[in-house]
């Protein structure tokens, strides 16, 4: 199975993954699971680091390839697929991570009660 992790999700797996549910930390140790960070997440990790509302390690991008997650790039179709999905969430982050698990057949994994107003599988996190 495919995985896309929401922001939250990926900070609280490399401070403490105990915050997670035990569903979405099983699905993310699950060896046959294919774990994905957006490109989307890393810009708004950039931008709210840049703008004091977060604190991330200097060996960020070392910590997320030592989980073994894999970068799931922004792509055209991505984009294009927002423009189908209802305005229940008005954070264009959040929705490009709707499109692109959309998009790529992936299951979101996020705590973000707007998120699960769309028509996209998810793992509570």
């Amino acid at each position: 199975m495919k995985l896309l992790i929401d922001t939250h999700v990926l900070l609280w797996w490399l401070d403490d993954p105990a915050i997670l549910s035990k569903a979405a930390r099983d699905a993310i140790t699950d060896s046959a699971n294919d774990v994905l960070v957006s490109a989307a997440v890393v810009w708004e990790i950039v931008i709210k680091t840049g703008l004091g509302k977060l604190a991330i390690p200097p060996d960020f991008e070392k910590a997320v390839q030592q989980c073994g997650f894999r970068y799931l790039p922004v792509h055209a179709a991505h984009a294009l697929a927002i423009r189908n999905l209802p305005t229940h969430h008005r954070d264009p982050f959040d929705r490009m991570l709707v499109a692109q698990a959309i998009v790529e057949g992936a299951t979101l994994v996020t705590r973000d009660a707007n998120i699960f107003q769309y028509a996209v599988t998810c793992v509570r996190a």
